[in-house]
């Protein structure tokens, strides 16, 4: 029984980071302006976080990093903070409408448009479309938390959690970026 266990959490470890060093699916997703941009090729040549969520309670996890992540990674450091740091990345957000829930697309694009703070706007994309793709390159384990991944400059995965917003996990994201692009950028 000791060593099913010990299996099992191994295997859904691997699982979990088995997507690390592959290249980011494609994926076409809309700005809250209609504009079209396909992902990974979109991204500029610039490292890039991306945050998935399938379902309602996946984008209320997902909302828990909209803050956190605009401060550490998009809004303009001051002169006055010596700790600050400046990264040079793009984030987005994705909610994903998939089966059923795409009639639910522009209604709830709408909707975003209006209740979330308008500096935000410019990282939320809209996907819309099938989940299979996604479920199985990146190996998703249920719909309600949200996915985010580390992508490098050319696309590839470089890190990957899930769920909602933490210390911790934000920690390790700026480790990641630190060891790729320099610690003092």
């Amino acid at each position: 029984m000791k060593n099913l266990l010990s299996l099992l959490l191994l295997t859904s470890a691997f699982t979990l980071k088995a997507q690390v060093g592959n290249l980011f699916p494609a994926m076409e997703a809309e700005t809250l302006t209609a504009e079209m941009i396909n992902l990974p090729e979109g991204l500029q040549g610039k490292y890039s976080i991306l945050g998935l969520a399938f379902s309602q309670k996946a984008e209320d996890n997902l909302k828990t990093w909209f803050s956190p992540a605009y401060n550490q990674f998009i809004r303009e450091s001051g002169k006055t903070n010596i700790f600050a740091t400046d990264y040079d990345i793009n984030m987005f957000f994705i909610p994903m409408f998939t089966g059923a829930k795409t009639v639910a697309y522009k209604k709830t694009m709408g909707k975003v448009q209006k209740t979330t703070d308008p500096k935000l706007h410019a990282y939320i994309l809209f996907y819309k479309g099938t989940m299979k793709t996604y479920k199985t390159s990146l190996g998703f384990k249920g719909k309600n938390v949200p996915y985010f991944y580390l992508l490098d400059d050319t696309g590839k995965i470089i890190w990957q959690t899930s769920g909602a917003y933490s210390d911790q996990k934000m920690q390790e994201i700026i480790d990641h970026l630190d060891e790729a692009l320099g610690e003092w950028k």
